[in-house]
């Protein structure tokens, strides 16, 4: 008797009309019907010999391709006996030692950091991530970096309008004066900026639209993250709001700058005192199976859960937001994209939200 062997590496996600397969070592993921589902929970349980003998000639060659496929993914291998002690199970825990992870401001006055690092050391804030609708100089690229020099804080990322003065030794000497910075994001780009064929320390990105803050929240395939900690996170916790932090252009601190709900100024107020309010974390271990929608969906551990922007349908007793969030087009019902903004459904929301 032969039997098949699923590696612990895998997770199977099952949504309402398809399953996900998430290989999380080698960081990619794929889909399949539901019926090979059926057949990996089989062969879980029974031999190969056993799982074809259950299906009659047609089914038995459909049931032999997906084992085919099975193999050739390389998502498990046969064993000539019952392989008892197998692998052990991969641990679906999350443990992240920093009290936050992400700090999202929406920077005017940059300053502003100088008054924030000694929180940000204390609360082991891993990433700083900046959005400026104002133009940024070198200087200012470098003065910002050089103000974790020693720090705690691994990276910062950089959205900044694209001016002028941005050119080939602009970059270099951006290369050159910073350590921290590790992603950097010029928007509004007029045109075309020709990049030399360096290779800088941080990730480089030129876009020609207005990036505004409010584009944040969308849900597309492009932005799915197949990543082992994120992965875990998702099914532990929300996907978004987790050990995360905002500070909107006015100071008002938030779980995200584009939410509604205030916890004080940062001028009259610290980021631990903020932490200490009970509501602040009442989103963090929301996770997408108890997203409206969402939870039938099996995209729903590699995608990540705008609160900021939601269809505003569902609430939970205690007034938690557990509808589908706005900017998706997904349907998992019926397995098919759409232009979420052109959803008839979702006009009130587009609305309310003056998007």
């Amino acid at each position: 008797m032969k039997y098949f062997n699923l590696f612990s590496t895998l997770l199977i996600t099952k949504g309402a009309g398809r399953i996900l397969i998430s290989d999380l070592q080698r960081n990619v993921s794929e889909l399949y019907p539901l019926e090979l589902n059926e057949m990996i929970e089989e062969l879980k349980h029974l031999s190969i010999e056993e799982v074809l003998g259950m299906y009659d000639k047609e089914s038995k060659k459909i049931a032999q391709k997906y084992l085919d496929v099975l193999l050739e993914n390389e998502y498990g291998f046969i064993t000539d006996n019952d392989w008892e002690k197998g692998f052990p199970a991969l641990s679906h825990e999350y443990f992240e030692p920093s009290i936050i992870t992400d700090l999202f401001i929406e920077m005017t006055d940059i300053s502003l950091l100088n008054q924030l690092k000694i929180s940000i050391e204390h609360l082991e804030i891993k990433h700083l991530v900046i959005y400026s609708s104002n133009s940024f100089a070198v200087e200012d690229f470098i003065y910002i970096d050089k103000i974790f020099k020693s720090s705690v804080l691994s990276g910062i990322e950089i959205f900044s309008p694209f001016h002028e003065r941005i050119n080939n030794m602009f970059i270099q000497d951006l290369n050159k004066g910073t350590e921290r910075l590790y992603s950097l994001i010029f928007y509004n780009c007029p045109k075309e900026f020709v990049k030399t064929k360096d290779e800088f320390r941080f990730a480089l990105n030129f876009v020609e639209d207005q990036l505004k803050i409010s584009s944040c929240g969308k849900v597309e395939i492009q932005y799915f993250n197949t990543n082992l900690p994120k992965v875990l996170e998702a099914l532990n916790h929300n996907s978004c709001l987790h050990k995360k932090i905002g500070i909107d252009k006015n100071g008002q601190i938030k779980n995200c700058p584009l939410m509604q709900e205030s916890f004080g100024s940062i001028r009259n107020v610290s980021l631990e005192e903020v932490l200490q309010q009970p509501d602040f974390k009442k989103y963090w271990n929301l996770t997408k199976d108890h997203i409206e929608v969402c939870k039938d969906c099996e995209f729903r551990y590699i995608c990540t859960d705008c609160r900021a922007y939601t269809e505003s349908s569902h609430y939970a007793p205690n007034g938690l937001d557990l509808s589908k969030p706005l900017k998706c087009g997904y349907n998992p019902y019926t397995n098919e994209w759409e232009e979420w903004s052109n959803n008839p459904l979702k006009q009130k929301a587009i609305h309310s939200y003056s998007l």
